[in-house]
C-alpha cells in the first residue's frame, strides 16, 4: 500500500495517504528525506526547501503562498500557508478542449415519460408552494405511503420555507426551482399543494411550469378545501394510477443526466474520489450522456482551467462571467470572497481554497464543457455543463437536480447523511469513512490508493451507477425513508 504521493512531477509537496509519524524516511521521485513531524492522513509535506513567499505547488498549480521557510519533510498546512488568491481577475481564452473518443452504448432498465423524456425514478412528489403548509405536505405524505406499489417507488413531500415575503430575484429564484422539481422526469405523478393567499400561489406558478399533462400534475389549494388530507389523498390516488401505467424499459445512457458535487471534503478527495467521478463523466460523455458540475466558490483558483475546456469562446466568456458574478455577489454584501475552506475541510488536510478547488474540478474529468447554466435553468447541451449555483451542499444538489440531473454523485471525506429530490450516490475518499458510516456511504474509493487502477474502479463505478439508475437505492436514501420523515430528503434554498 502507497503511505504517500506526489500528485504531479512538478509538485513540491506531497501529500499522506495514511498517518506518517516523525522520523519516517520518505524515498519519491529521487527525493530522499525524513519527516519532521507527524503527518495526518490527506495532509502535505514539503518535499523540498520553499521559501517564505514562494509559490506551493499540487497538482501542478499554485494552491497557496509560504507564510514562513519550509524545510524538507515539514508539514504544509494553515499553519504556513495562505492563499494567493486575489479578487477579479482578467481572463484569456486559451482553448486547450479535446472531445472524449466515444465508446460502446450502454443501456440502464428506466422509465419512458408520455413527453419522451428518461427517468430513473417513478414516484409520487408533494411539492408544497409556500413553507405554511409544510406540515400538511409531510402528513400527507405520512398517510399515503399506501399507494407505494406496483411501479411507485416513493411518495415524497419536499418542504421548505420559501414562497412569499420574498422580494425580486430571490422570490423568482423559489419560483423557477420549484417549477423545475414540478416538471422533474423521476416524478411520474406530482401534487402540488398551495396555502391559497402567498404571493407564489398555484396561479402564479403555473406561469413558471409551463404546459403540462394534467394526468400528471394535480393542484389543490388548502384555504378553498373542506378537508385538504381527503382532498389530497384522493388526488394522489388519481396520480399513483397514472404513474403506475409506467414500467422499466432498456433506454441508452445518452440520456442519462448526473450531477456531480463534493461535501465535507478531505486532502484525499482531489485523489481519490473526485478523480474516479471525473473518469465516469468522460466515460459517460463518451456514451452520449450529460453532467453537471456546480458550487462555482470551490472553482476559484482552478478557473482557468475550465475556462480553457469551454468548447468555444462564447462559453469562455459565459464561464468568466459565471466566476466573476459569484465574486461580484460575496463583494456586495461585504463577505470575503476566499473564506474557505471550512473547518472540517481544513481538518481533513485542505489548507486554501485553491487547495481545495483544484481538488473539486477533478470531478469534471478532461471533456470539454458544452454549456453553462443560471440557477435553475434546464440543461440543454449534452457532454460537460458548469451549473451556477453555491457551495452549499444542499442548495447546489438540489440545483442540480432543478437543472435536470436524474441522479447526484457526492464525494465525501468527513460524510454527511443528508440527500437530494434525485438519488445522492455518497461516495468516500477513504477507507476509515466507509467503515465508519457504511450506513451512509455506497461506494467507495479509498481503495485507489490500496493498488486498485483508476480505470478499473471508474468501471466499477460505472456499474453502480447503472444499478442506481435502473432501481437500486442508494443506501442512505432508503433508510431515511424508512425510519424518518422525508423532509430531511429535500431541503432548498433561493439564495442567489
Amino acid at each position: 500500500m502507497k503511505t504517500y504521493l506526489r500528485i504531479h512531477p512538478t509538485d513540491n509537496v506531497a501529500v499522506a495517504l495514511a498517518p506518517l509519524s516523525a522520523g519516517t524516511s520518505v524515498e519519491l521521485d529521487g527525493i530522499s528525506l525524513t519527516l519532521a513531524e507527524d503527518i495526518p492522513q490527506g495532509h502535505k509535506f514539503a518535499l523540498t526547501d520553499i521559501p517564505e513567499d514562494a509559490q506551493i505547488i499540487k497538482y501542478g498549480y499554485p494552491i497557496g503562498i509560504a507564510k514562513e521557510d519550509i524545510h524538507p519533510g515539514c508539514w504544509v498546512h494553515i499553519h504556513n500557508i495562505r492563499t494567493g488568491l486575489g479578487d477579479l481577475l482578467t481572463y484569456t481564452y486559451d482553448r486547450q478542449a479535446a472531445d472524449v473518443a466515444p465508446t460502446e452504448e450502454r443501456f440502464f432498465q428506466g422509465y419512458r415519460r408520455a413527453d419522451g423524456r428518461a427517468a430513473v425514478r417513478n414516484e409520487l412528489w408533494i411539492i408544497p408552494t409556500v413553507g405554511c403548509v409544510n406540515n400538511i405536505a409531510t402528513a400527507i405524505e405520512r398517510k399515503a405511503q399506501y399507494l407505494v406499489k406496483g411501479t411507485v417507488d416513493a411518495v415524497a413531500a419536499f418542504p421548505h420555507p420559501y414562497g412569499c415575503s420574498q422580494m425580486g430575484d430571490d422570490q423568482e429564484h423559489t419560483r423557477t426551482i420549484l417549477a423545475d422539481l414540478i416538471n422533474h422526469p423521476n416524478a411520474g405523478g406530482v401534487l402540488v399543494l398551495g396555502l391559497g393567499c402567498e404571493n407564489s400561489n398555484i396561479d402564479v406558478l403555473k406561469g413558471y411550469i409551463g404546459d403540462y399533462d394534467e394526468n400528471r400534475l394535480k393542484f389543490l389549494v388548502c384555504q378553498e378545501s373542506d378537508d385538504e388530507m381527503a382532498d389530497a389523498l384522493a388526488l394522489l390516488e388519481q396520480l399513483a394510477e397514472y404513474a403506475g401505467q409506467f414500467h422499466r424499459e432498456p433506454i441508452s445512457c445518452s440520456e442519462l443526466v448526473i450531477g456531480m458535487k463534493c461535501g465535507g471534503s478531505d486532502g484525499l478527495s482531489g485523489i481519490t474520489a473526485n478523480p474516479t467521478v471525473g473518469a465516469f463523466s468522460d466515460l459517460l460523455i463518451s456514451k452520449g450522456g450529460t453532467t453537471i458540475l456546480t458550487e462555482v466558490p470551490e472553482m476559484f483558483g482552478a478557473e482557468t482551467q475550465l475556462m480553457n475546456r469551454c468548447e468555444n469562446e462564447e462559453l469562455f466568456h459565459q464561464t468568466v462571467d459565471l466566476i466573476n458574478n459569484f465574486k461580484e455577489y460575496f463583494k456586495s454584501h461585504g463577505q470575503t470572497i476566499y473564506e474557505n475552506p471550512s473547518p472540517g475541510n481544513k481538518k481533513g488536510g485542505i489548507s486554501t481554497l485553491e487547495d481545495k478547488s483544484m481538488g473539486c474540478t477533478q470531478k469534471s474529468g478532461t471533456a470539454p464543457v458544452k454549456g453553462v447554466l443560471a440557477y435553475g435553468e434546464p440543461v440543454k447541451e449534452k457532454g460537460l455543463n458548469l451549473l451556477s449555483a453555491p457551495g452549499n451542499d444542499l442548495v447546489a444538489s438540489t440545483a442540480l437536480a432543478a437543472s435536470g440531473a436524474h441522479i447526484v454523485l457526492f464525494t465525501t471525506g468527513r460524510g454527511t447523511p443528508f440527500a437530494s429530490p434525485v438519488p445522492t450516490v455518497k461516495i468516500s475518499t477513504n477507507n476509515r469513512l466507509y467503515d465508519k458510516k457504511n450506513n451512509w456511504i455506497d461506494f467507495n474509493c479509498g481503495t485507489l490508493v490500496e493498488g486498485d487502477t483508476l480505470p478499473e474502479l471508474r468501471d466499477r463505478f460505472f456499474d453502480y451507477v447503472i444499478s442506481v439508475a435502473s432501481g437500486e437505492e442508494e443506501r442512505f436514501t432508503a433508510i431515511i425513508r424508512k425510519r424518518y420523515s422525508s423532509s430531511v430528503k429535500a431541503i432548498f434554498s433561493a439564495l442567489l
